[in-house]
């Protein structure tokens, strides 16, 4: 289930933050901000949730280490450092700040195109957890897992990318 973070953002306003809002000009700044925040809430949620994913990454290289099968923990290594460098870009990733008195406006409607390609991306988080879990599977019943974790560092590798190209969904350009 998917959080709207829009929603709790707006309804986490105060009175005085209501009334200051009929400000004329004050209005759709603050709209700009609570969206700007939500998309920021999102993504530190995003984090969060593969964050979880990296750990349990590691808790099954610790397996794989204690029974000795070496091989495997190669490529789980590699799928740690993707995982983790898409934890760190999610994280730190601007949220369409523009001041009130920049010269470049970010419009609300890039805004929302900012938060709707944040959110598409929990499908991917939910497809990662999948694949971890599989992942998880195999190593408990002592089967091979090649084919899984390459898979993952496919996946890990497409929703990097696909990440990178964030900024169209502000710009509409590649």
């Amino acid at each position: 289930m998917t959080i709207d973070y829009r929603s709790t953002v707006e309804g986490a306003q105060s009175g005085f933050e209501r009334l200051v809002g009929s400000i004329p000009g004050y209005k759709g700044y603050k709209e700009r901000e609570l969206r700007r925040e939500a998309d920021k809430l999102l993504r530190t949620h995003l984090a969060g949730r593969l964050d979880e994913q990296r750990g349990r990454l590691v808790g099954l290289m610790g397996e794989l280490t204690g029974a000795g099968r070496l091989s495997d923990i190669t490529d789980l290594e590699k799928a740690v450092l993707r995982l983790q460098r898409l934890i760190d870009r999610l994280r730190t990733a601007a949220y369409g700040y523009a001041g009130l008195f920049d010269a470049v406006k970010v419009e609300q409607r890039q805004l929302d195109a900012l938060y709707q390609f944040d959110l598409d991306l929990t499908v991917q988080v939910d497809q990662i957890a999948a694949m971890v879990a599989a992942l998880e599977l195999k190593v408990s019943q002592e089967e091979g897992i090649a084919a899984e974790t390459k898979a993952l560092l496919g996946t890990l590798q497409a929703v990097n990318d696909l990440f990178g190209r964030r900024a169209e969904a502000i710009t509409g350009q590649p």
